[in-house]
């Protein structure tokens, strides 16, 4: 159970992180750019909470 917390805070980093990447090159927080690199940052974030707890 306990892993299963771990990867949903990785996707909740991941797409947090994601999704501010474009307003350091000017883009808004509510942009395309940010919604397609929030999906793809929680994804790395499962991956990689995901190798961390197995």
């Amino acid at each position: 159970m306990e892993n299963k917390r771990l990867i949903w805070l990785g996707a909740a980093i991941g797409s947090t992180i994601g999704s501010y990447v474009p307003t350091l090159w000017g883009a808004g927080m509510v942009s395309f750019s940010s919604v397609i690199l929030g999906g793809v940052g929680g994804i790395v974030g499962i991956y990689i909470f995901y190798k961390i707890t197995r």
